[in-house]
């Protein structure tokens, strides 16, 4: 059914009157959220993961009880980042389904249809898929040709929109031929620091034109992005997590380094053997007092929680035990509480190049979401539930509605853990004290509507982006 749309300037409206209304720290069990980035977008929709410390959480509210919505853009492309802006306009960097091009989106905010596009230069399957959103709204990623990339919005002459390259850093003299940046994210001093999938990580300076960079030891791949914090910058390679800082010259240097049990090999439902995850800053007094990530120890994975500034390492909890025990995601950590889920045995229809095989060679996609929080004094960490949810995105928890938002794949046939191309997808809100599913709305089956594991963000307005294999679903009140 078909409805009269408020005007664009009503929705911006709207939209800086609740980013305005909205408290970057949100009271309540989970906060604080960790510390603004003065050189990023707002929170919660700023990167893939919500904001520079990945903390998967967002202070912006979901729909509200009712009936509920949901519209498909159809961009035949993969659609892992969704970012908004300050100015509430939805930006997605997305993957064409033919050629594999990354590909630049603007969103209208109204309706979510594409206002304008630009194509990057390719690279590898994960470059290019994680990017953010600076103070300026401009997307920050790097393209195939390895340049720093800063692209802004603008109105034209007629009086539509362009998307356009504002500005260009290469990164060539140090990021080799055959490598490609994985992840980026600016530091408090407006350097922005990157990693690449064999293992260089840097920093550049698109005011001064610096660019400084070290190596990580020969074998040690990164394969998901990085988080920054007041603390320092965060990197998880394939073998250890990282904690890194620049000196004056913007030289990475090593602060701590703690290596984990990265198993026998690549599970069933990851694209690399190693972690899964893009480290997360989080803590109860700073926002920043802990890092967390999962380990791919077999047969059972363990978050583990480290002192951010020391290394020290604060608990080592198996997780995911109801269901399958690996994953693909960053945690969501907020305040105490951490949340994992699992993407054992989930179907992915391409491996990045190198990804190598699978130990064991393949697993059921069962499901599985774990809590664990860290005890208020610091000594520990304790698992508070474990279930079999059946998510198939990186989940998102709102400081706002108090709910975990996320899309769940069911089987054809009720019961069993078998995938296939007719699977059904529907929207899910948990709540965070329990684990339970306390409401769904069923999006669609097939291909079109496969979340693949990417993640949605939490608008303006109370509206839900999910990027799938095929675009971007936009999903609201009824």
């Amino acid at each position: 059914m078909r409805f009269a749309l408020p005007t664009r300037a009503a929705v911006l409206s709207a939209a800086a009157l609740l980013l305005l209304a909205t408290p970057a720290q949100a009271a309540g069990p989970y906060a604080p959220l960790p510390p603004h980035n003065p050189y990023a977008g707002p929170d919660g929709t700023a990167t893939m993961h919500g904001d520079t410390g990945s903390s998967d959480a967002t202070p912006l509210p979901g729909p509200r009880a009712g009936a509920l919505d949901s519209h498909r853009t159809a961009l035949a492309s993969a659609c892992p980042t969704v970012l908004v802006g300050a100015d509430g306009f939805p930006v997605a960097l997305c993957t064409t389904i033919f050629g594999l091009t990354p590909t630049v989106h603007l969103l209208d905010p109204a309706d979510g249809r594409s206002l304008a596009e630009l194509p990057l230069a390719k690279g590898s399957l994960l470059g290019g898929v994680y990017a953010y959103l600076d103070d300026r709204d401009r997307l920050v990623a790097v393209d195939g040709n390895r340049d720093l990339l800063r692209i802004g919005h603008h109105r034209t002459a007629a009086g539509g929109w362009e998307l356009s390259v504002d500005s260009r850093l290469p990164l060539a003299a140090v990021v080799p031929a055959d490598d490609a940046v994985t992840g980026v994210s600016p530091d408090w001093q407006g350097r922005v620091w990157f990693a690449t999938g064999h293992g260089v990580v840097g920093t550049a300076d698109d005011r001064t034109g610096a660019v400084r960079a070290l190596s990580l030891p020969p074998g040690e791949q990164i394969a998901n992005s990085i988080s920054t914090a007041p603390a320092g910058t965060a990197v998880a390679s394939t073998h250890a997590t990282y904690l890194l800082a620049a000196g004056a010259d913007g030289t990475p240097r090593i602060v701590w380094r703690q290596p984990y049990d990265r198993g026998p090999g690549r599970k069933p439902g990851q694209l690399s053997w190693g972690t899964g995850s893009t480290p997360t800053f989080f803590g109860p007094a700073t926002g920043g007092d802990y890092l967390t990530v999962v380990d791919n120890a077999a047969p059972t994975v363990h978050l583990l929680v480290y002192r951010a500034g020391s290394g020290e390492q604060v608990c080592s909890v198996p997780v995911l035990r109801a269901g399958g025990s690996g994953s693909e995601n960053s945690p969501i950590a907020v305040g105490n509480a951490v949340f994992v889920a699992s993407t054992y045995g989930y179907p992915y229809p391409k491996l990045p190049e190198g990804a190598g095989p699978a130990v064991p060679a393949s697993g059921a996609f069962r499901g599985g979401l774990s809590r664990v929080d860290v005890r208020a004094d610091g000594s520990g960490c304790d698992l508070k539930w474990d279930n079999t949810v059946r998510s198939a995105a990186v989940p998102r928890l709102s400081t706002g509605d108090g709910l975990i938002h996320t899309v769940l794949r069911g089987p054809v046939v009720p019961g069993t853990d078998a995938t296939s191309v007719l699977d059904p997808y529907s929207y899910a809100e948990i709540d965070p004290e329990t684990g339970a599913v306390v409401r769904t709305k069923w999006l669609g089956s097939g291909f079109l509507f496969d979340t693949l594991q990417m993640v949605g963000s939490i608008a303006p307005g109370r509206v839900v982006l999910q990027g799938t294999t095929t675009g971007v679903l936009r999903i609201t009140e009824g």
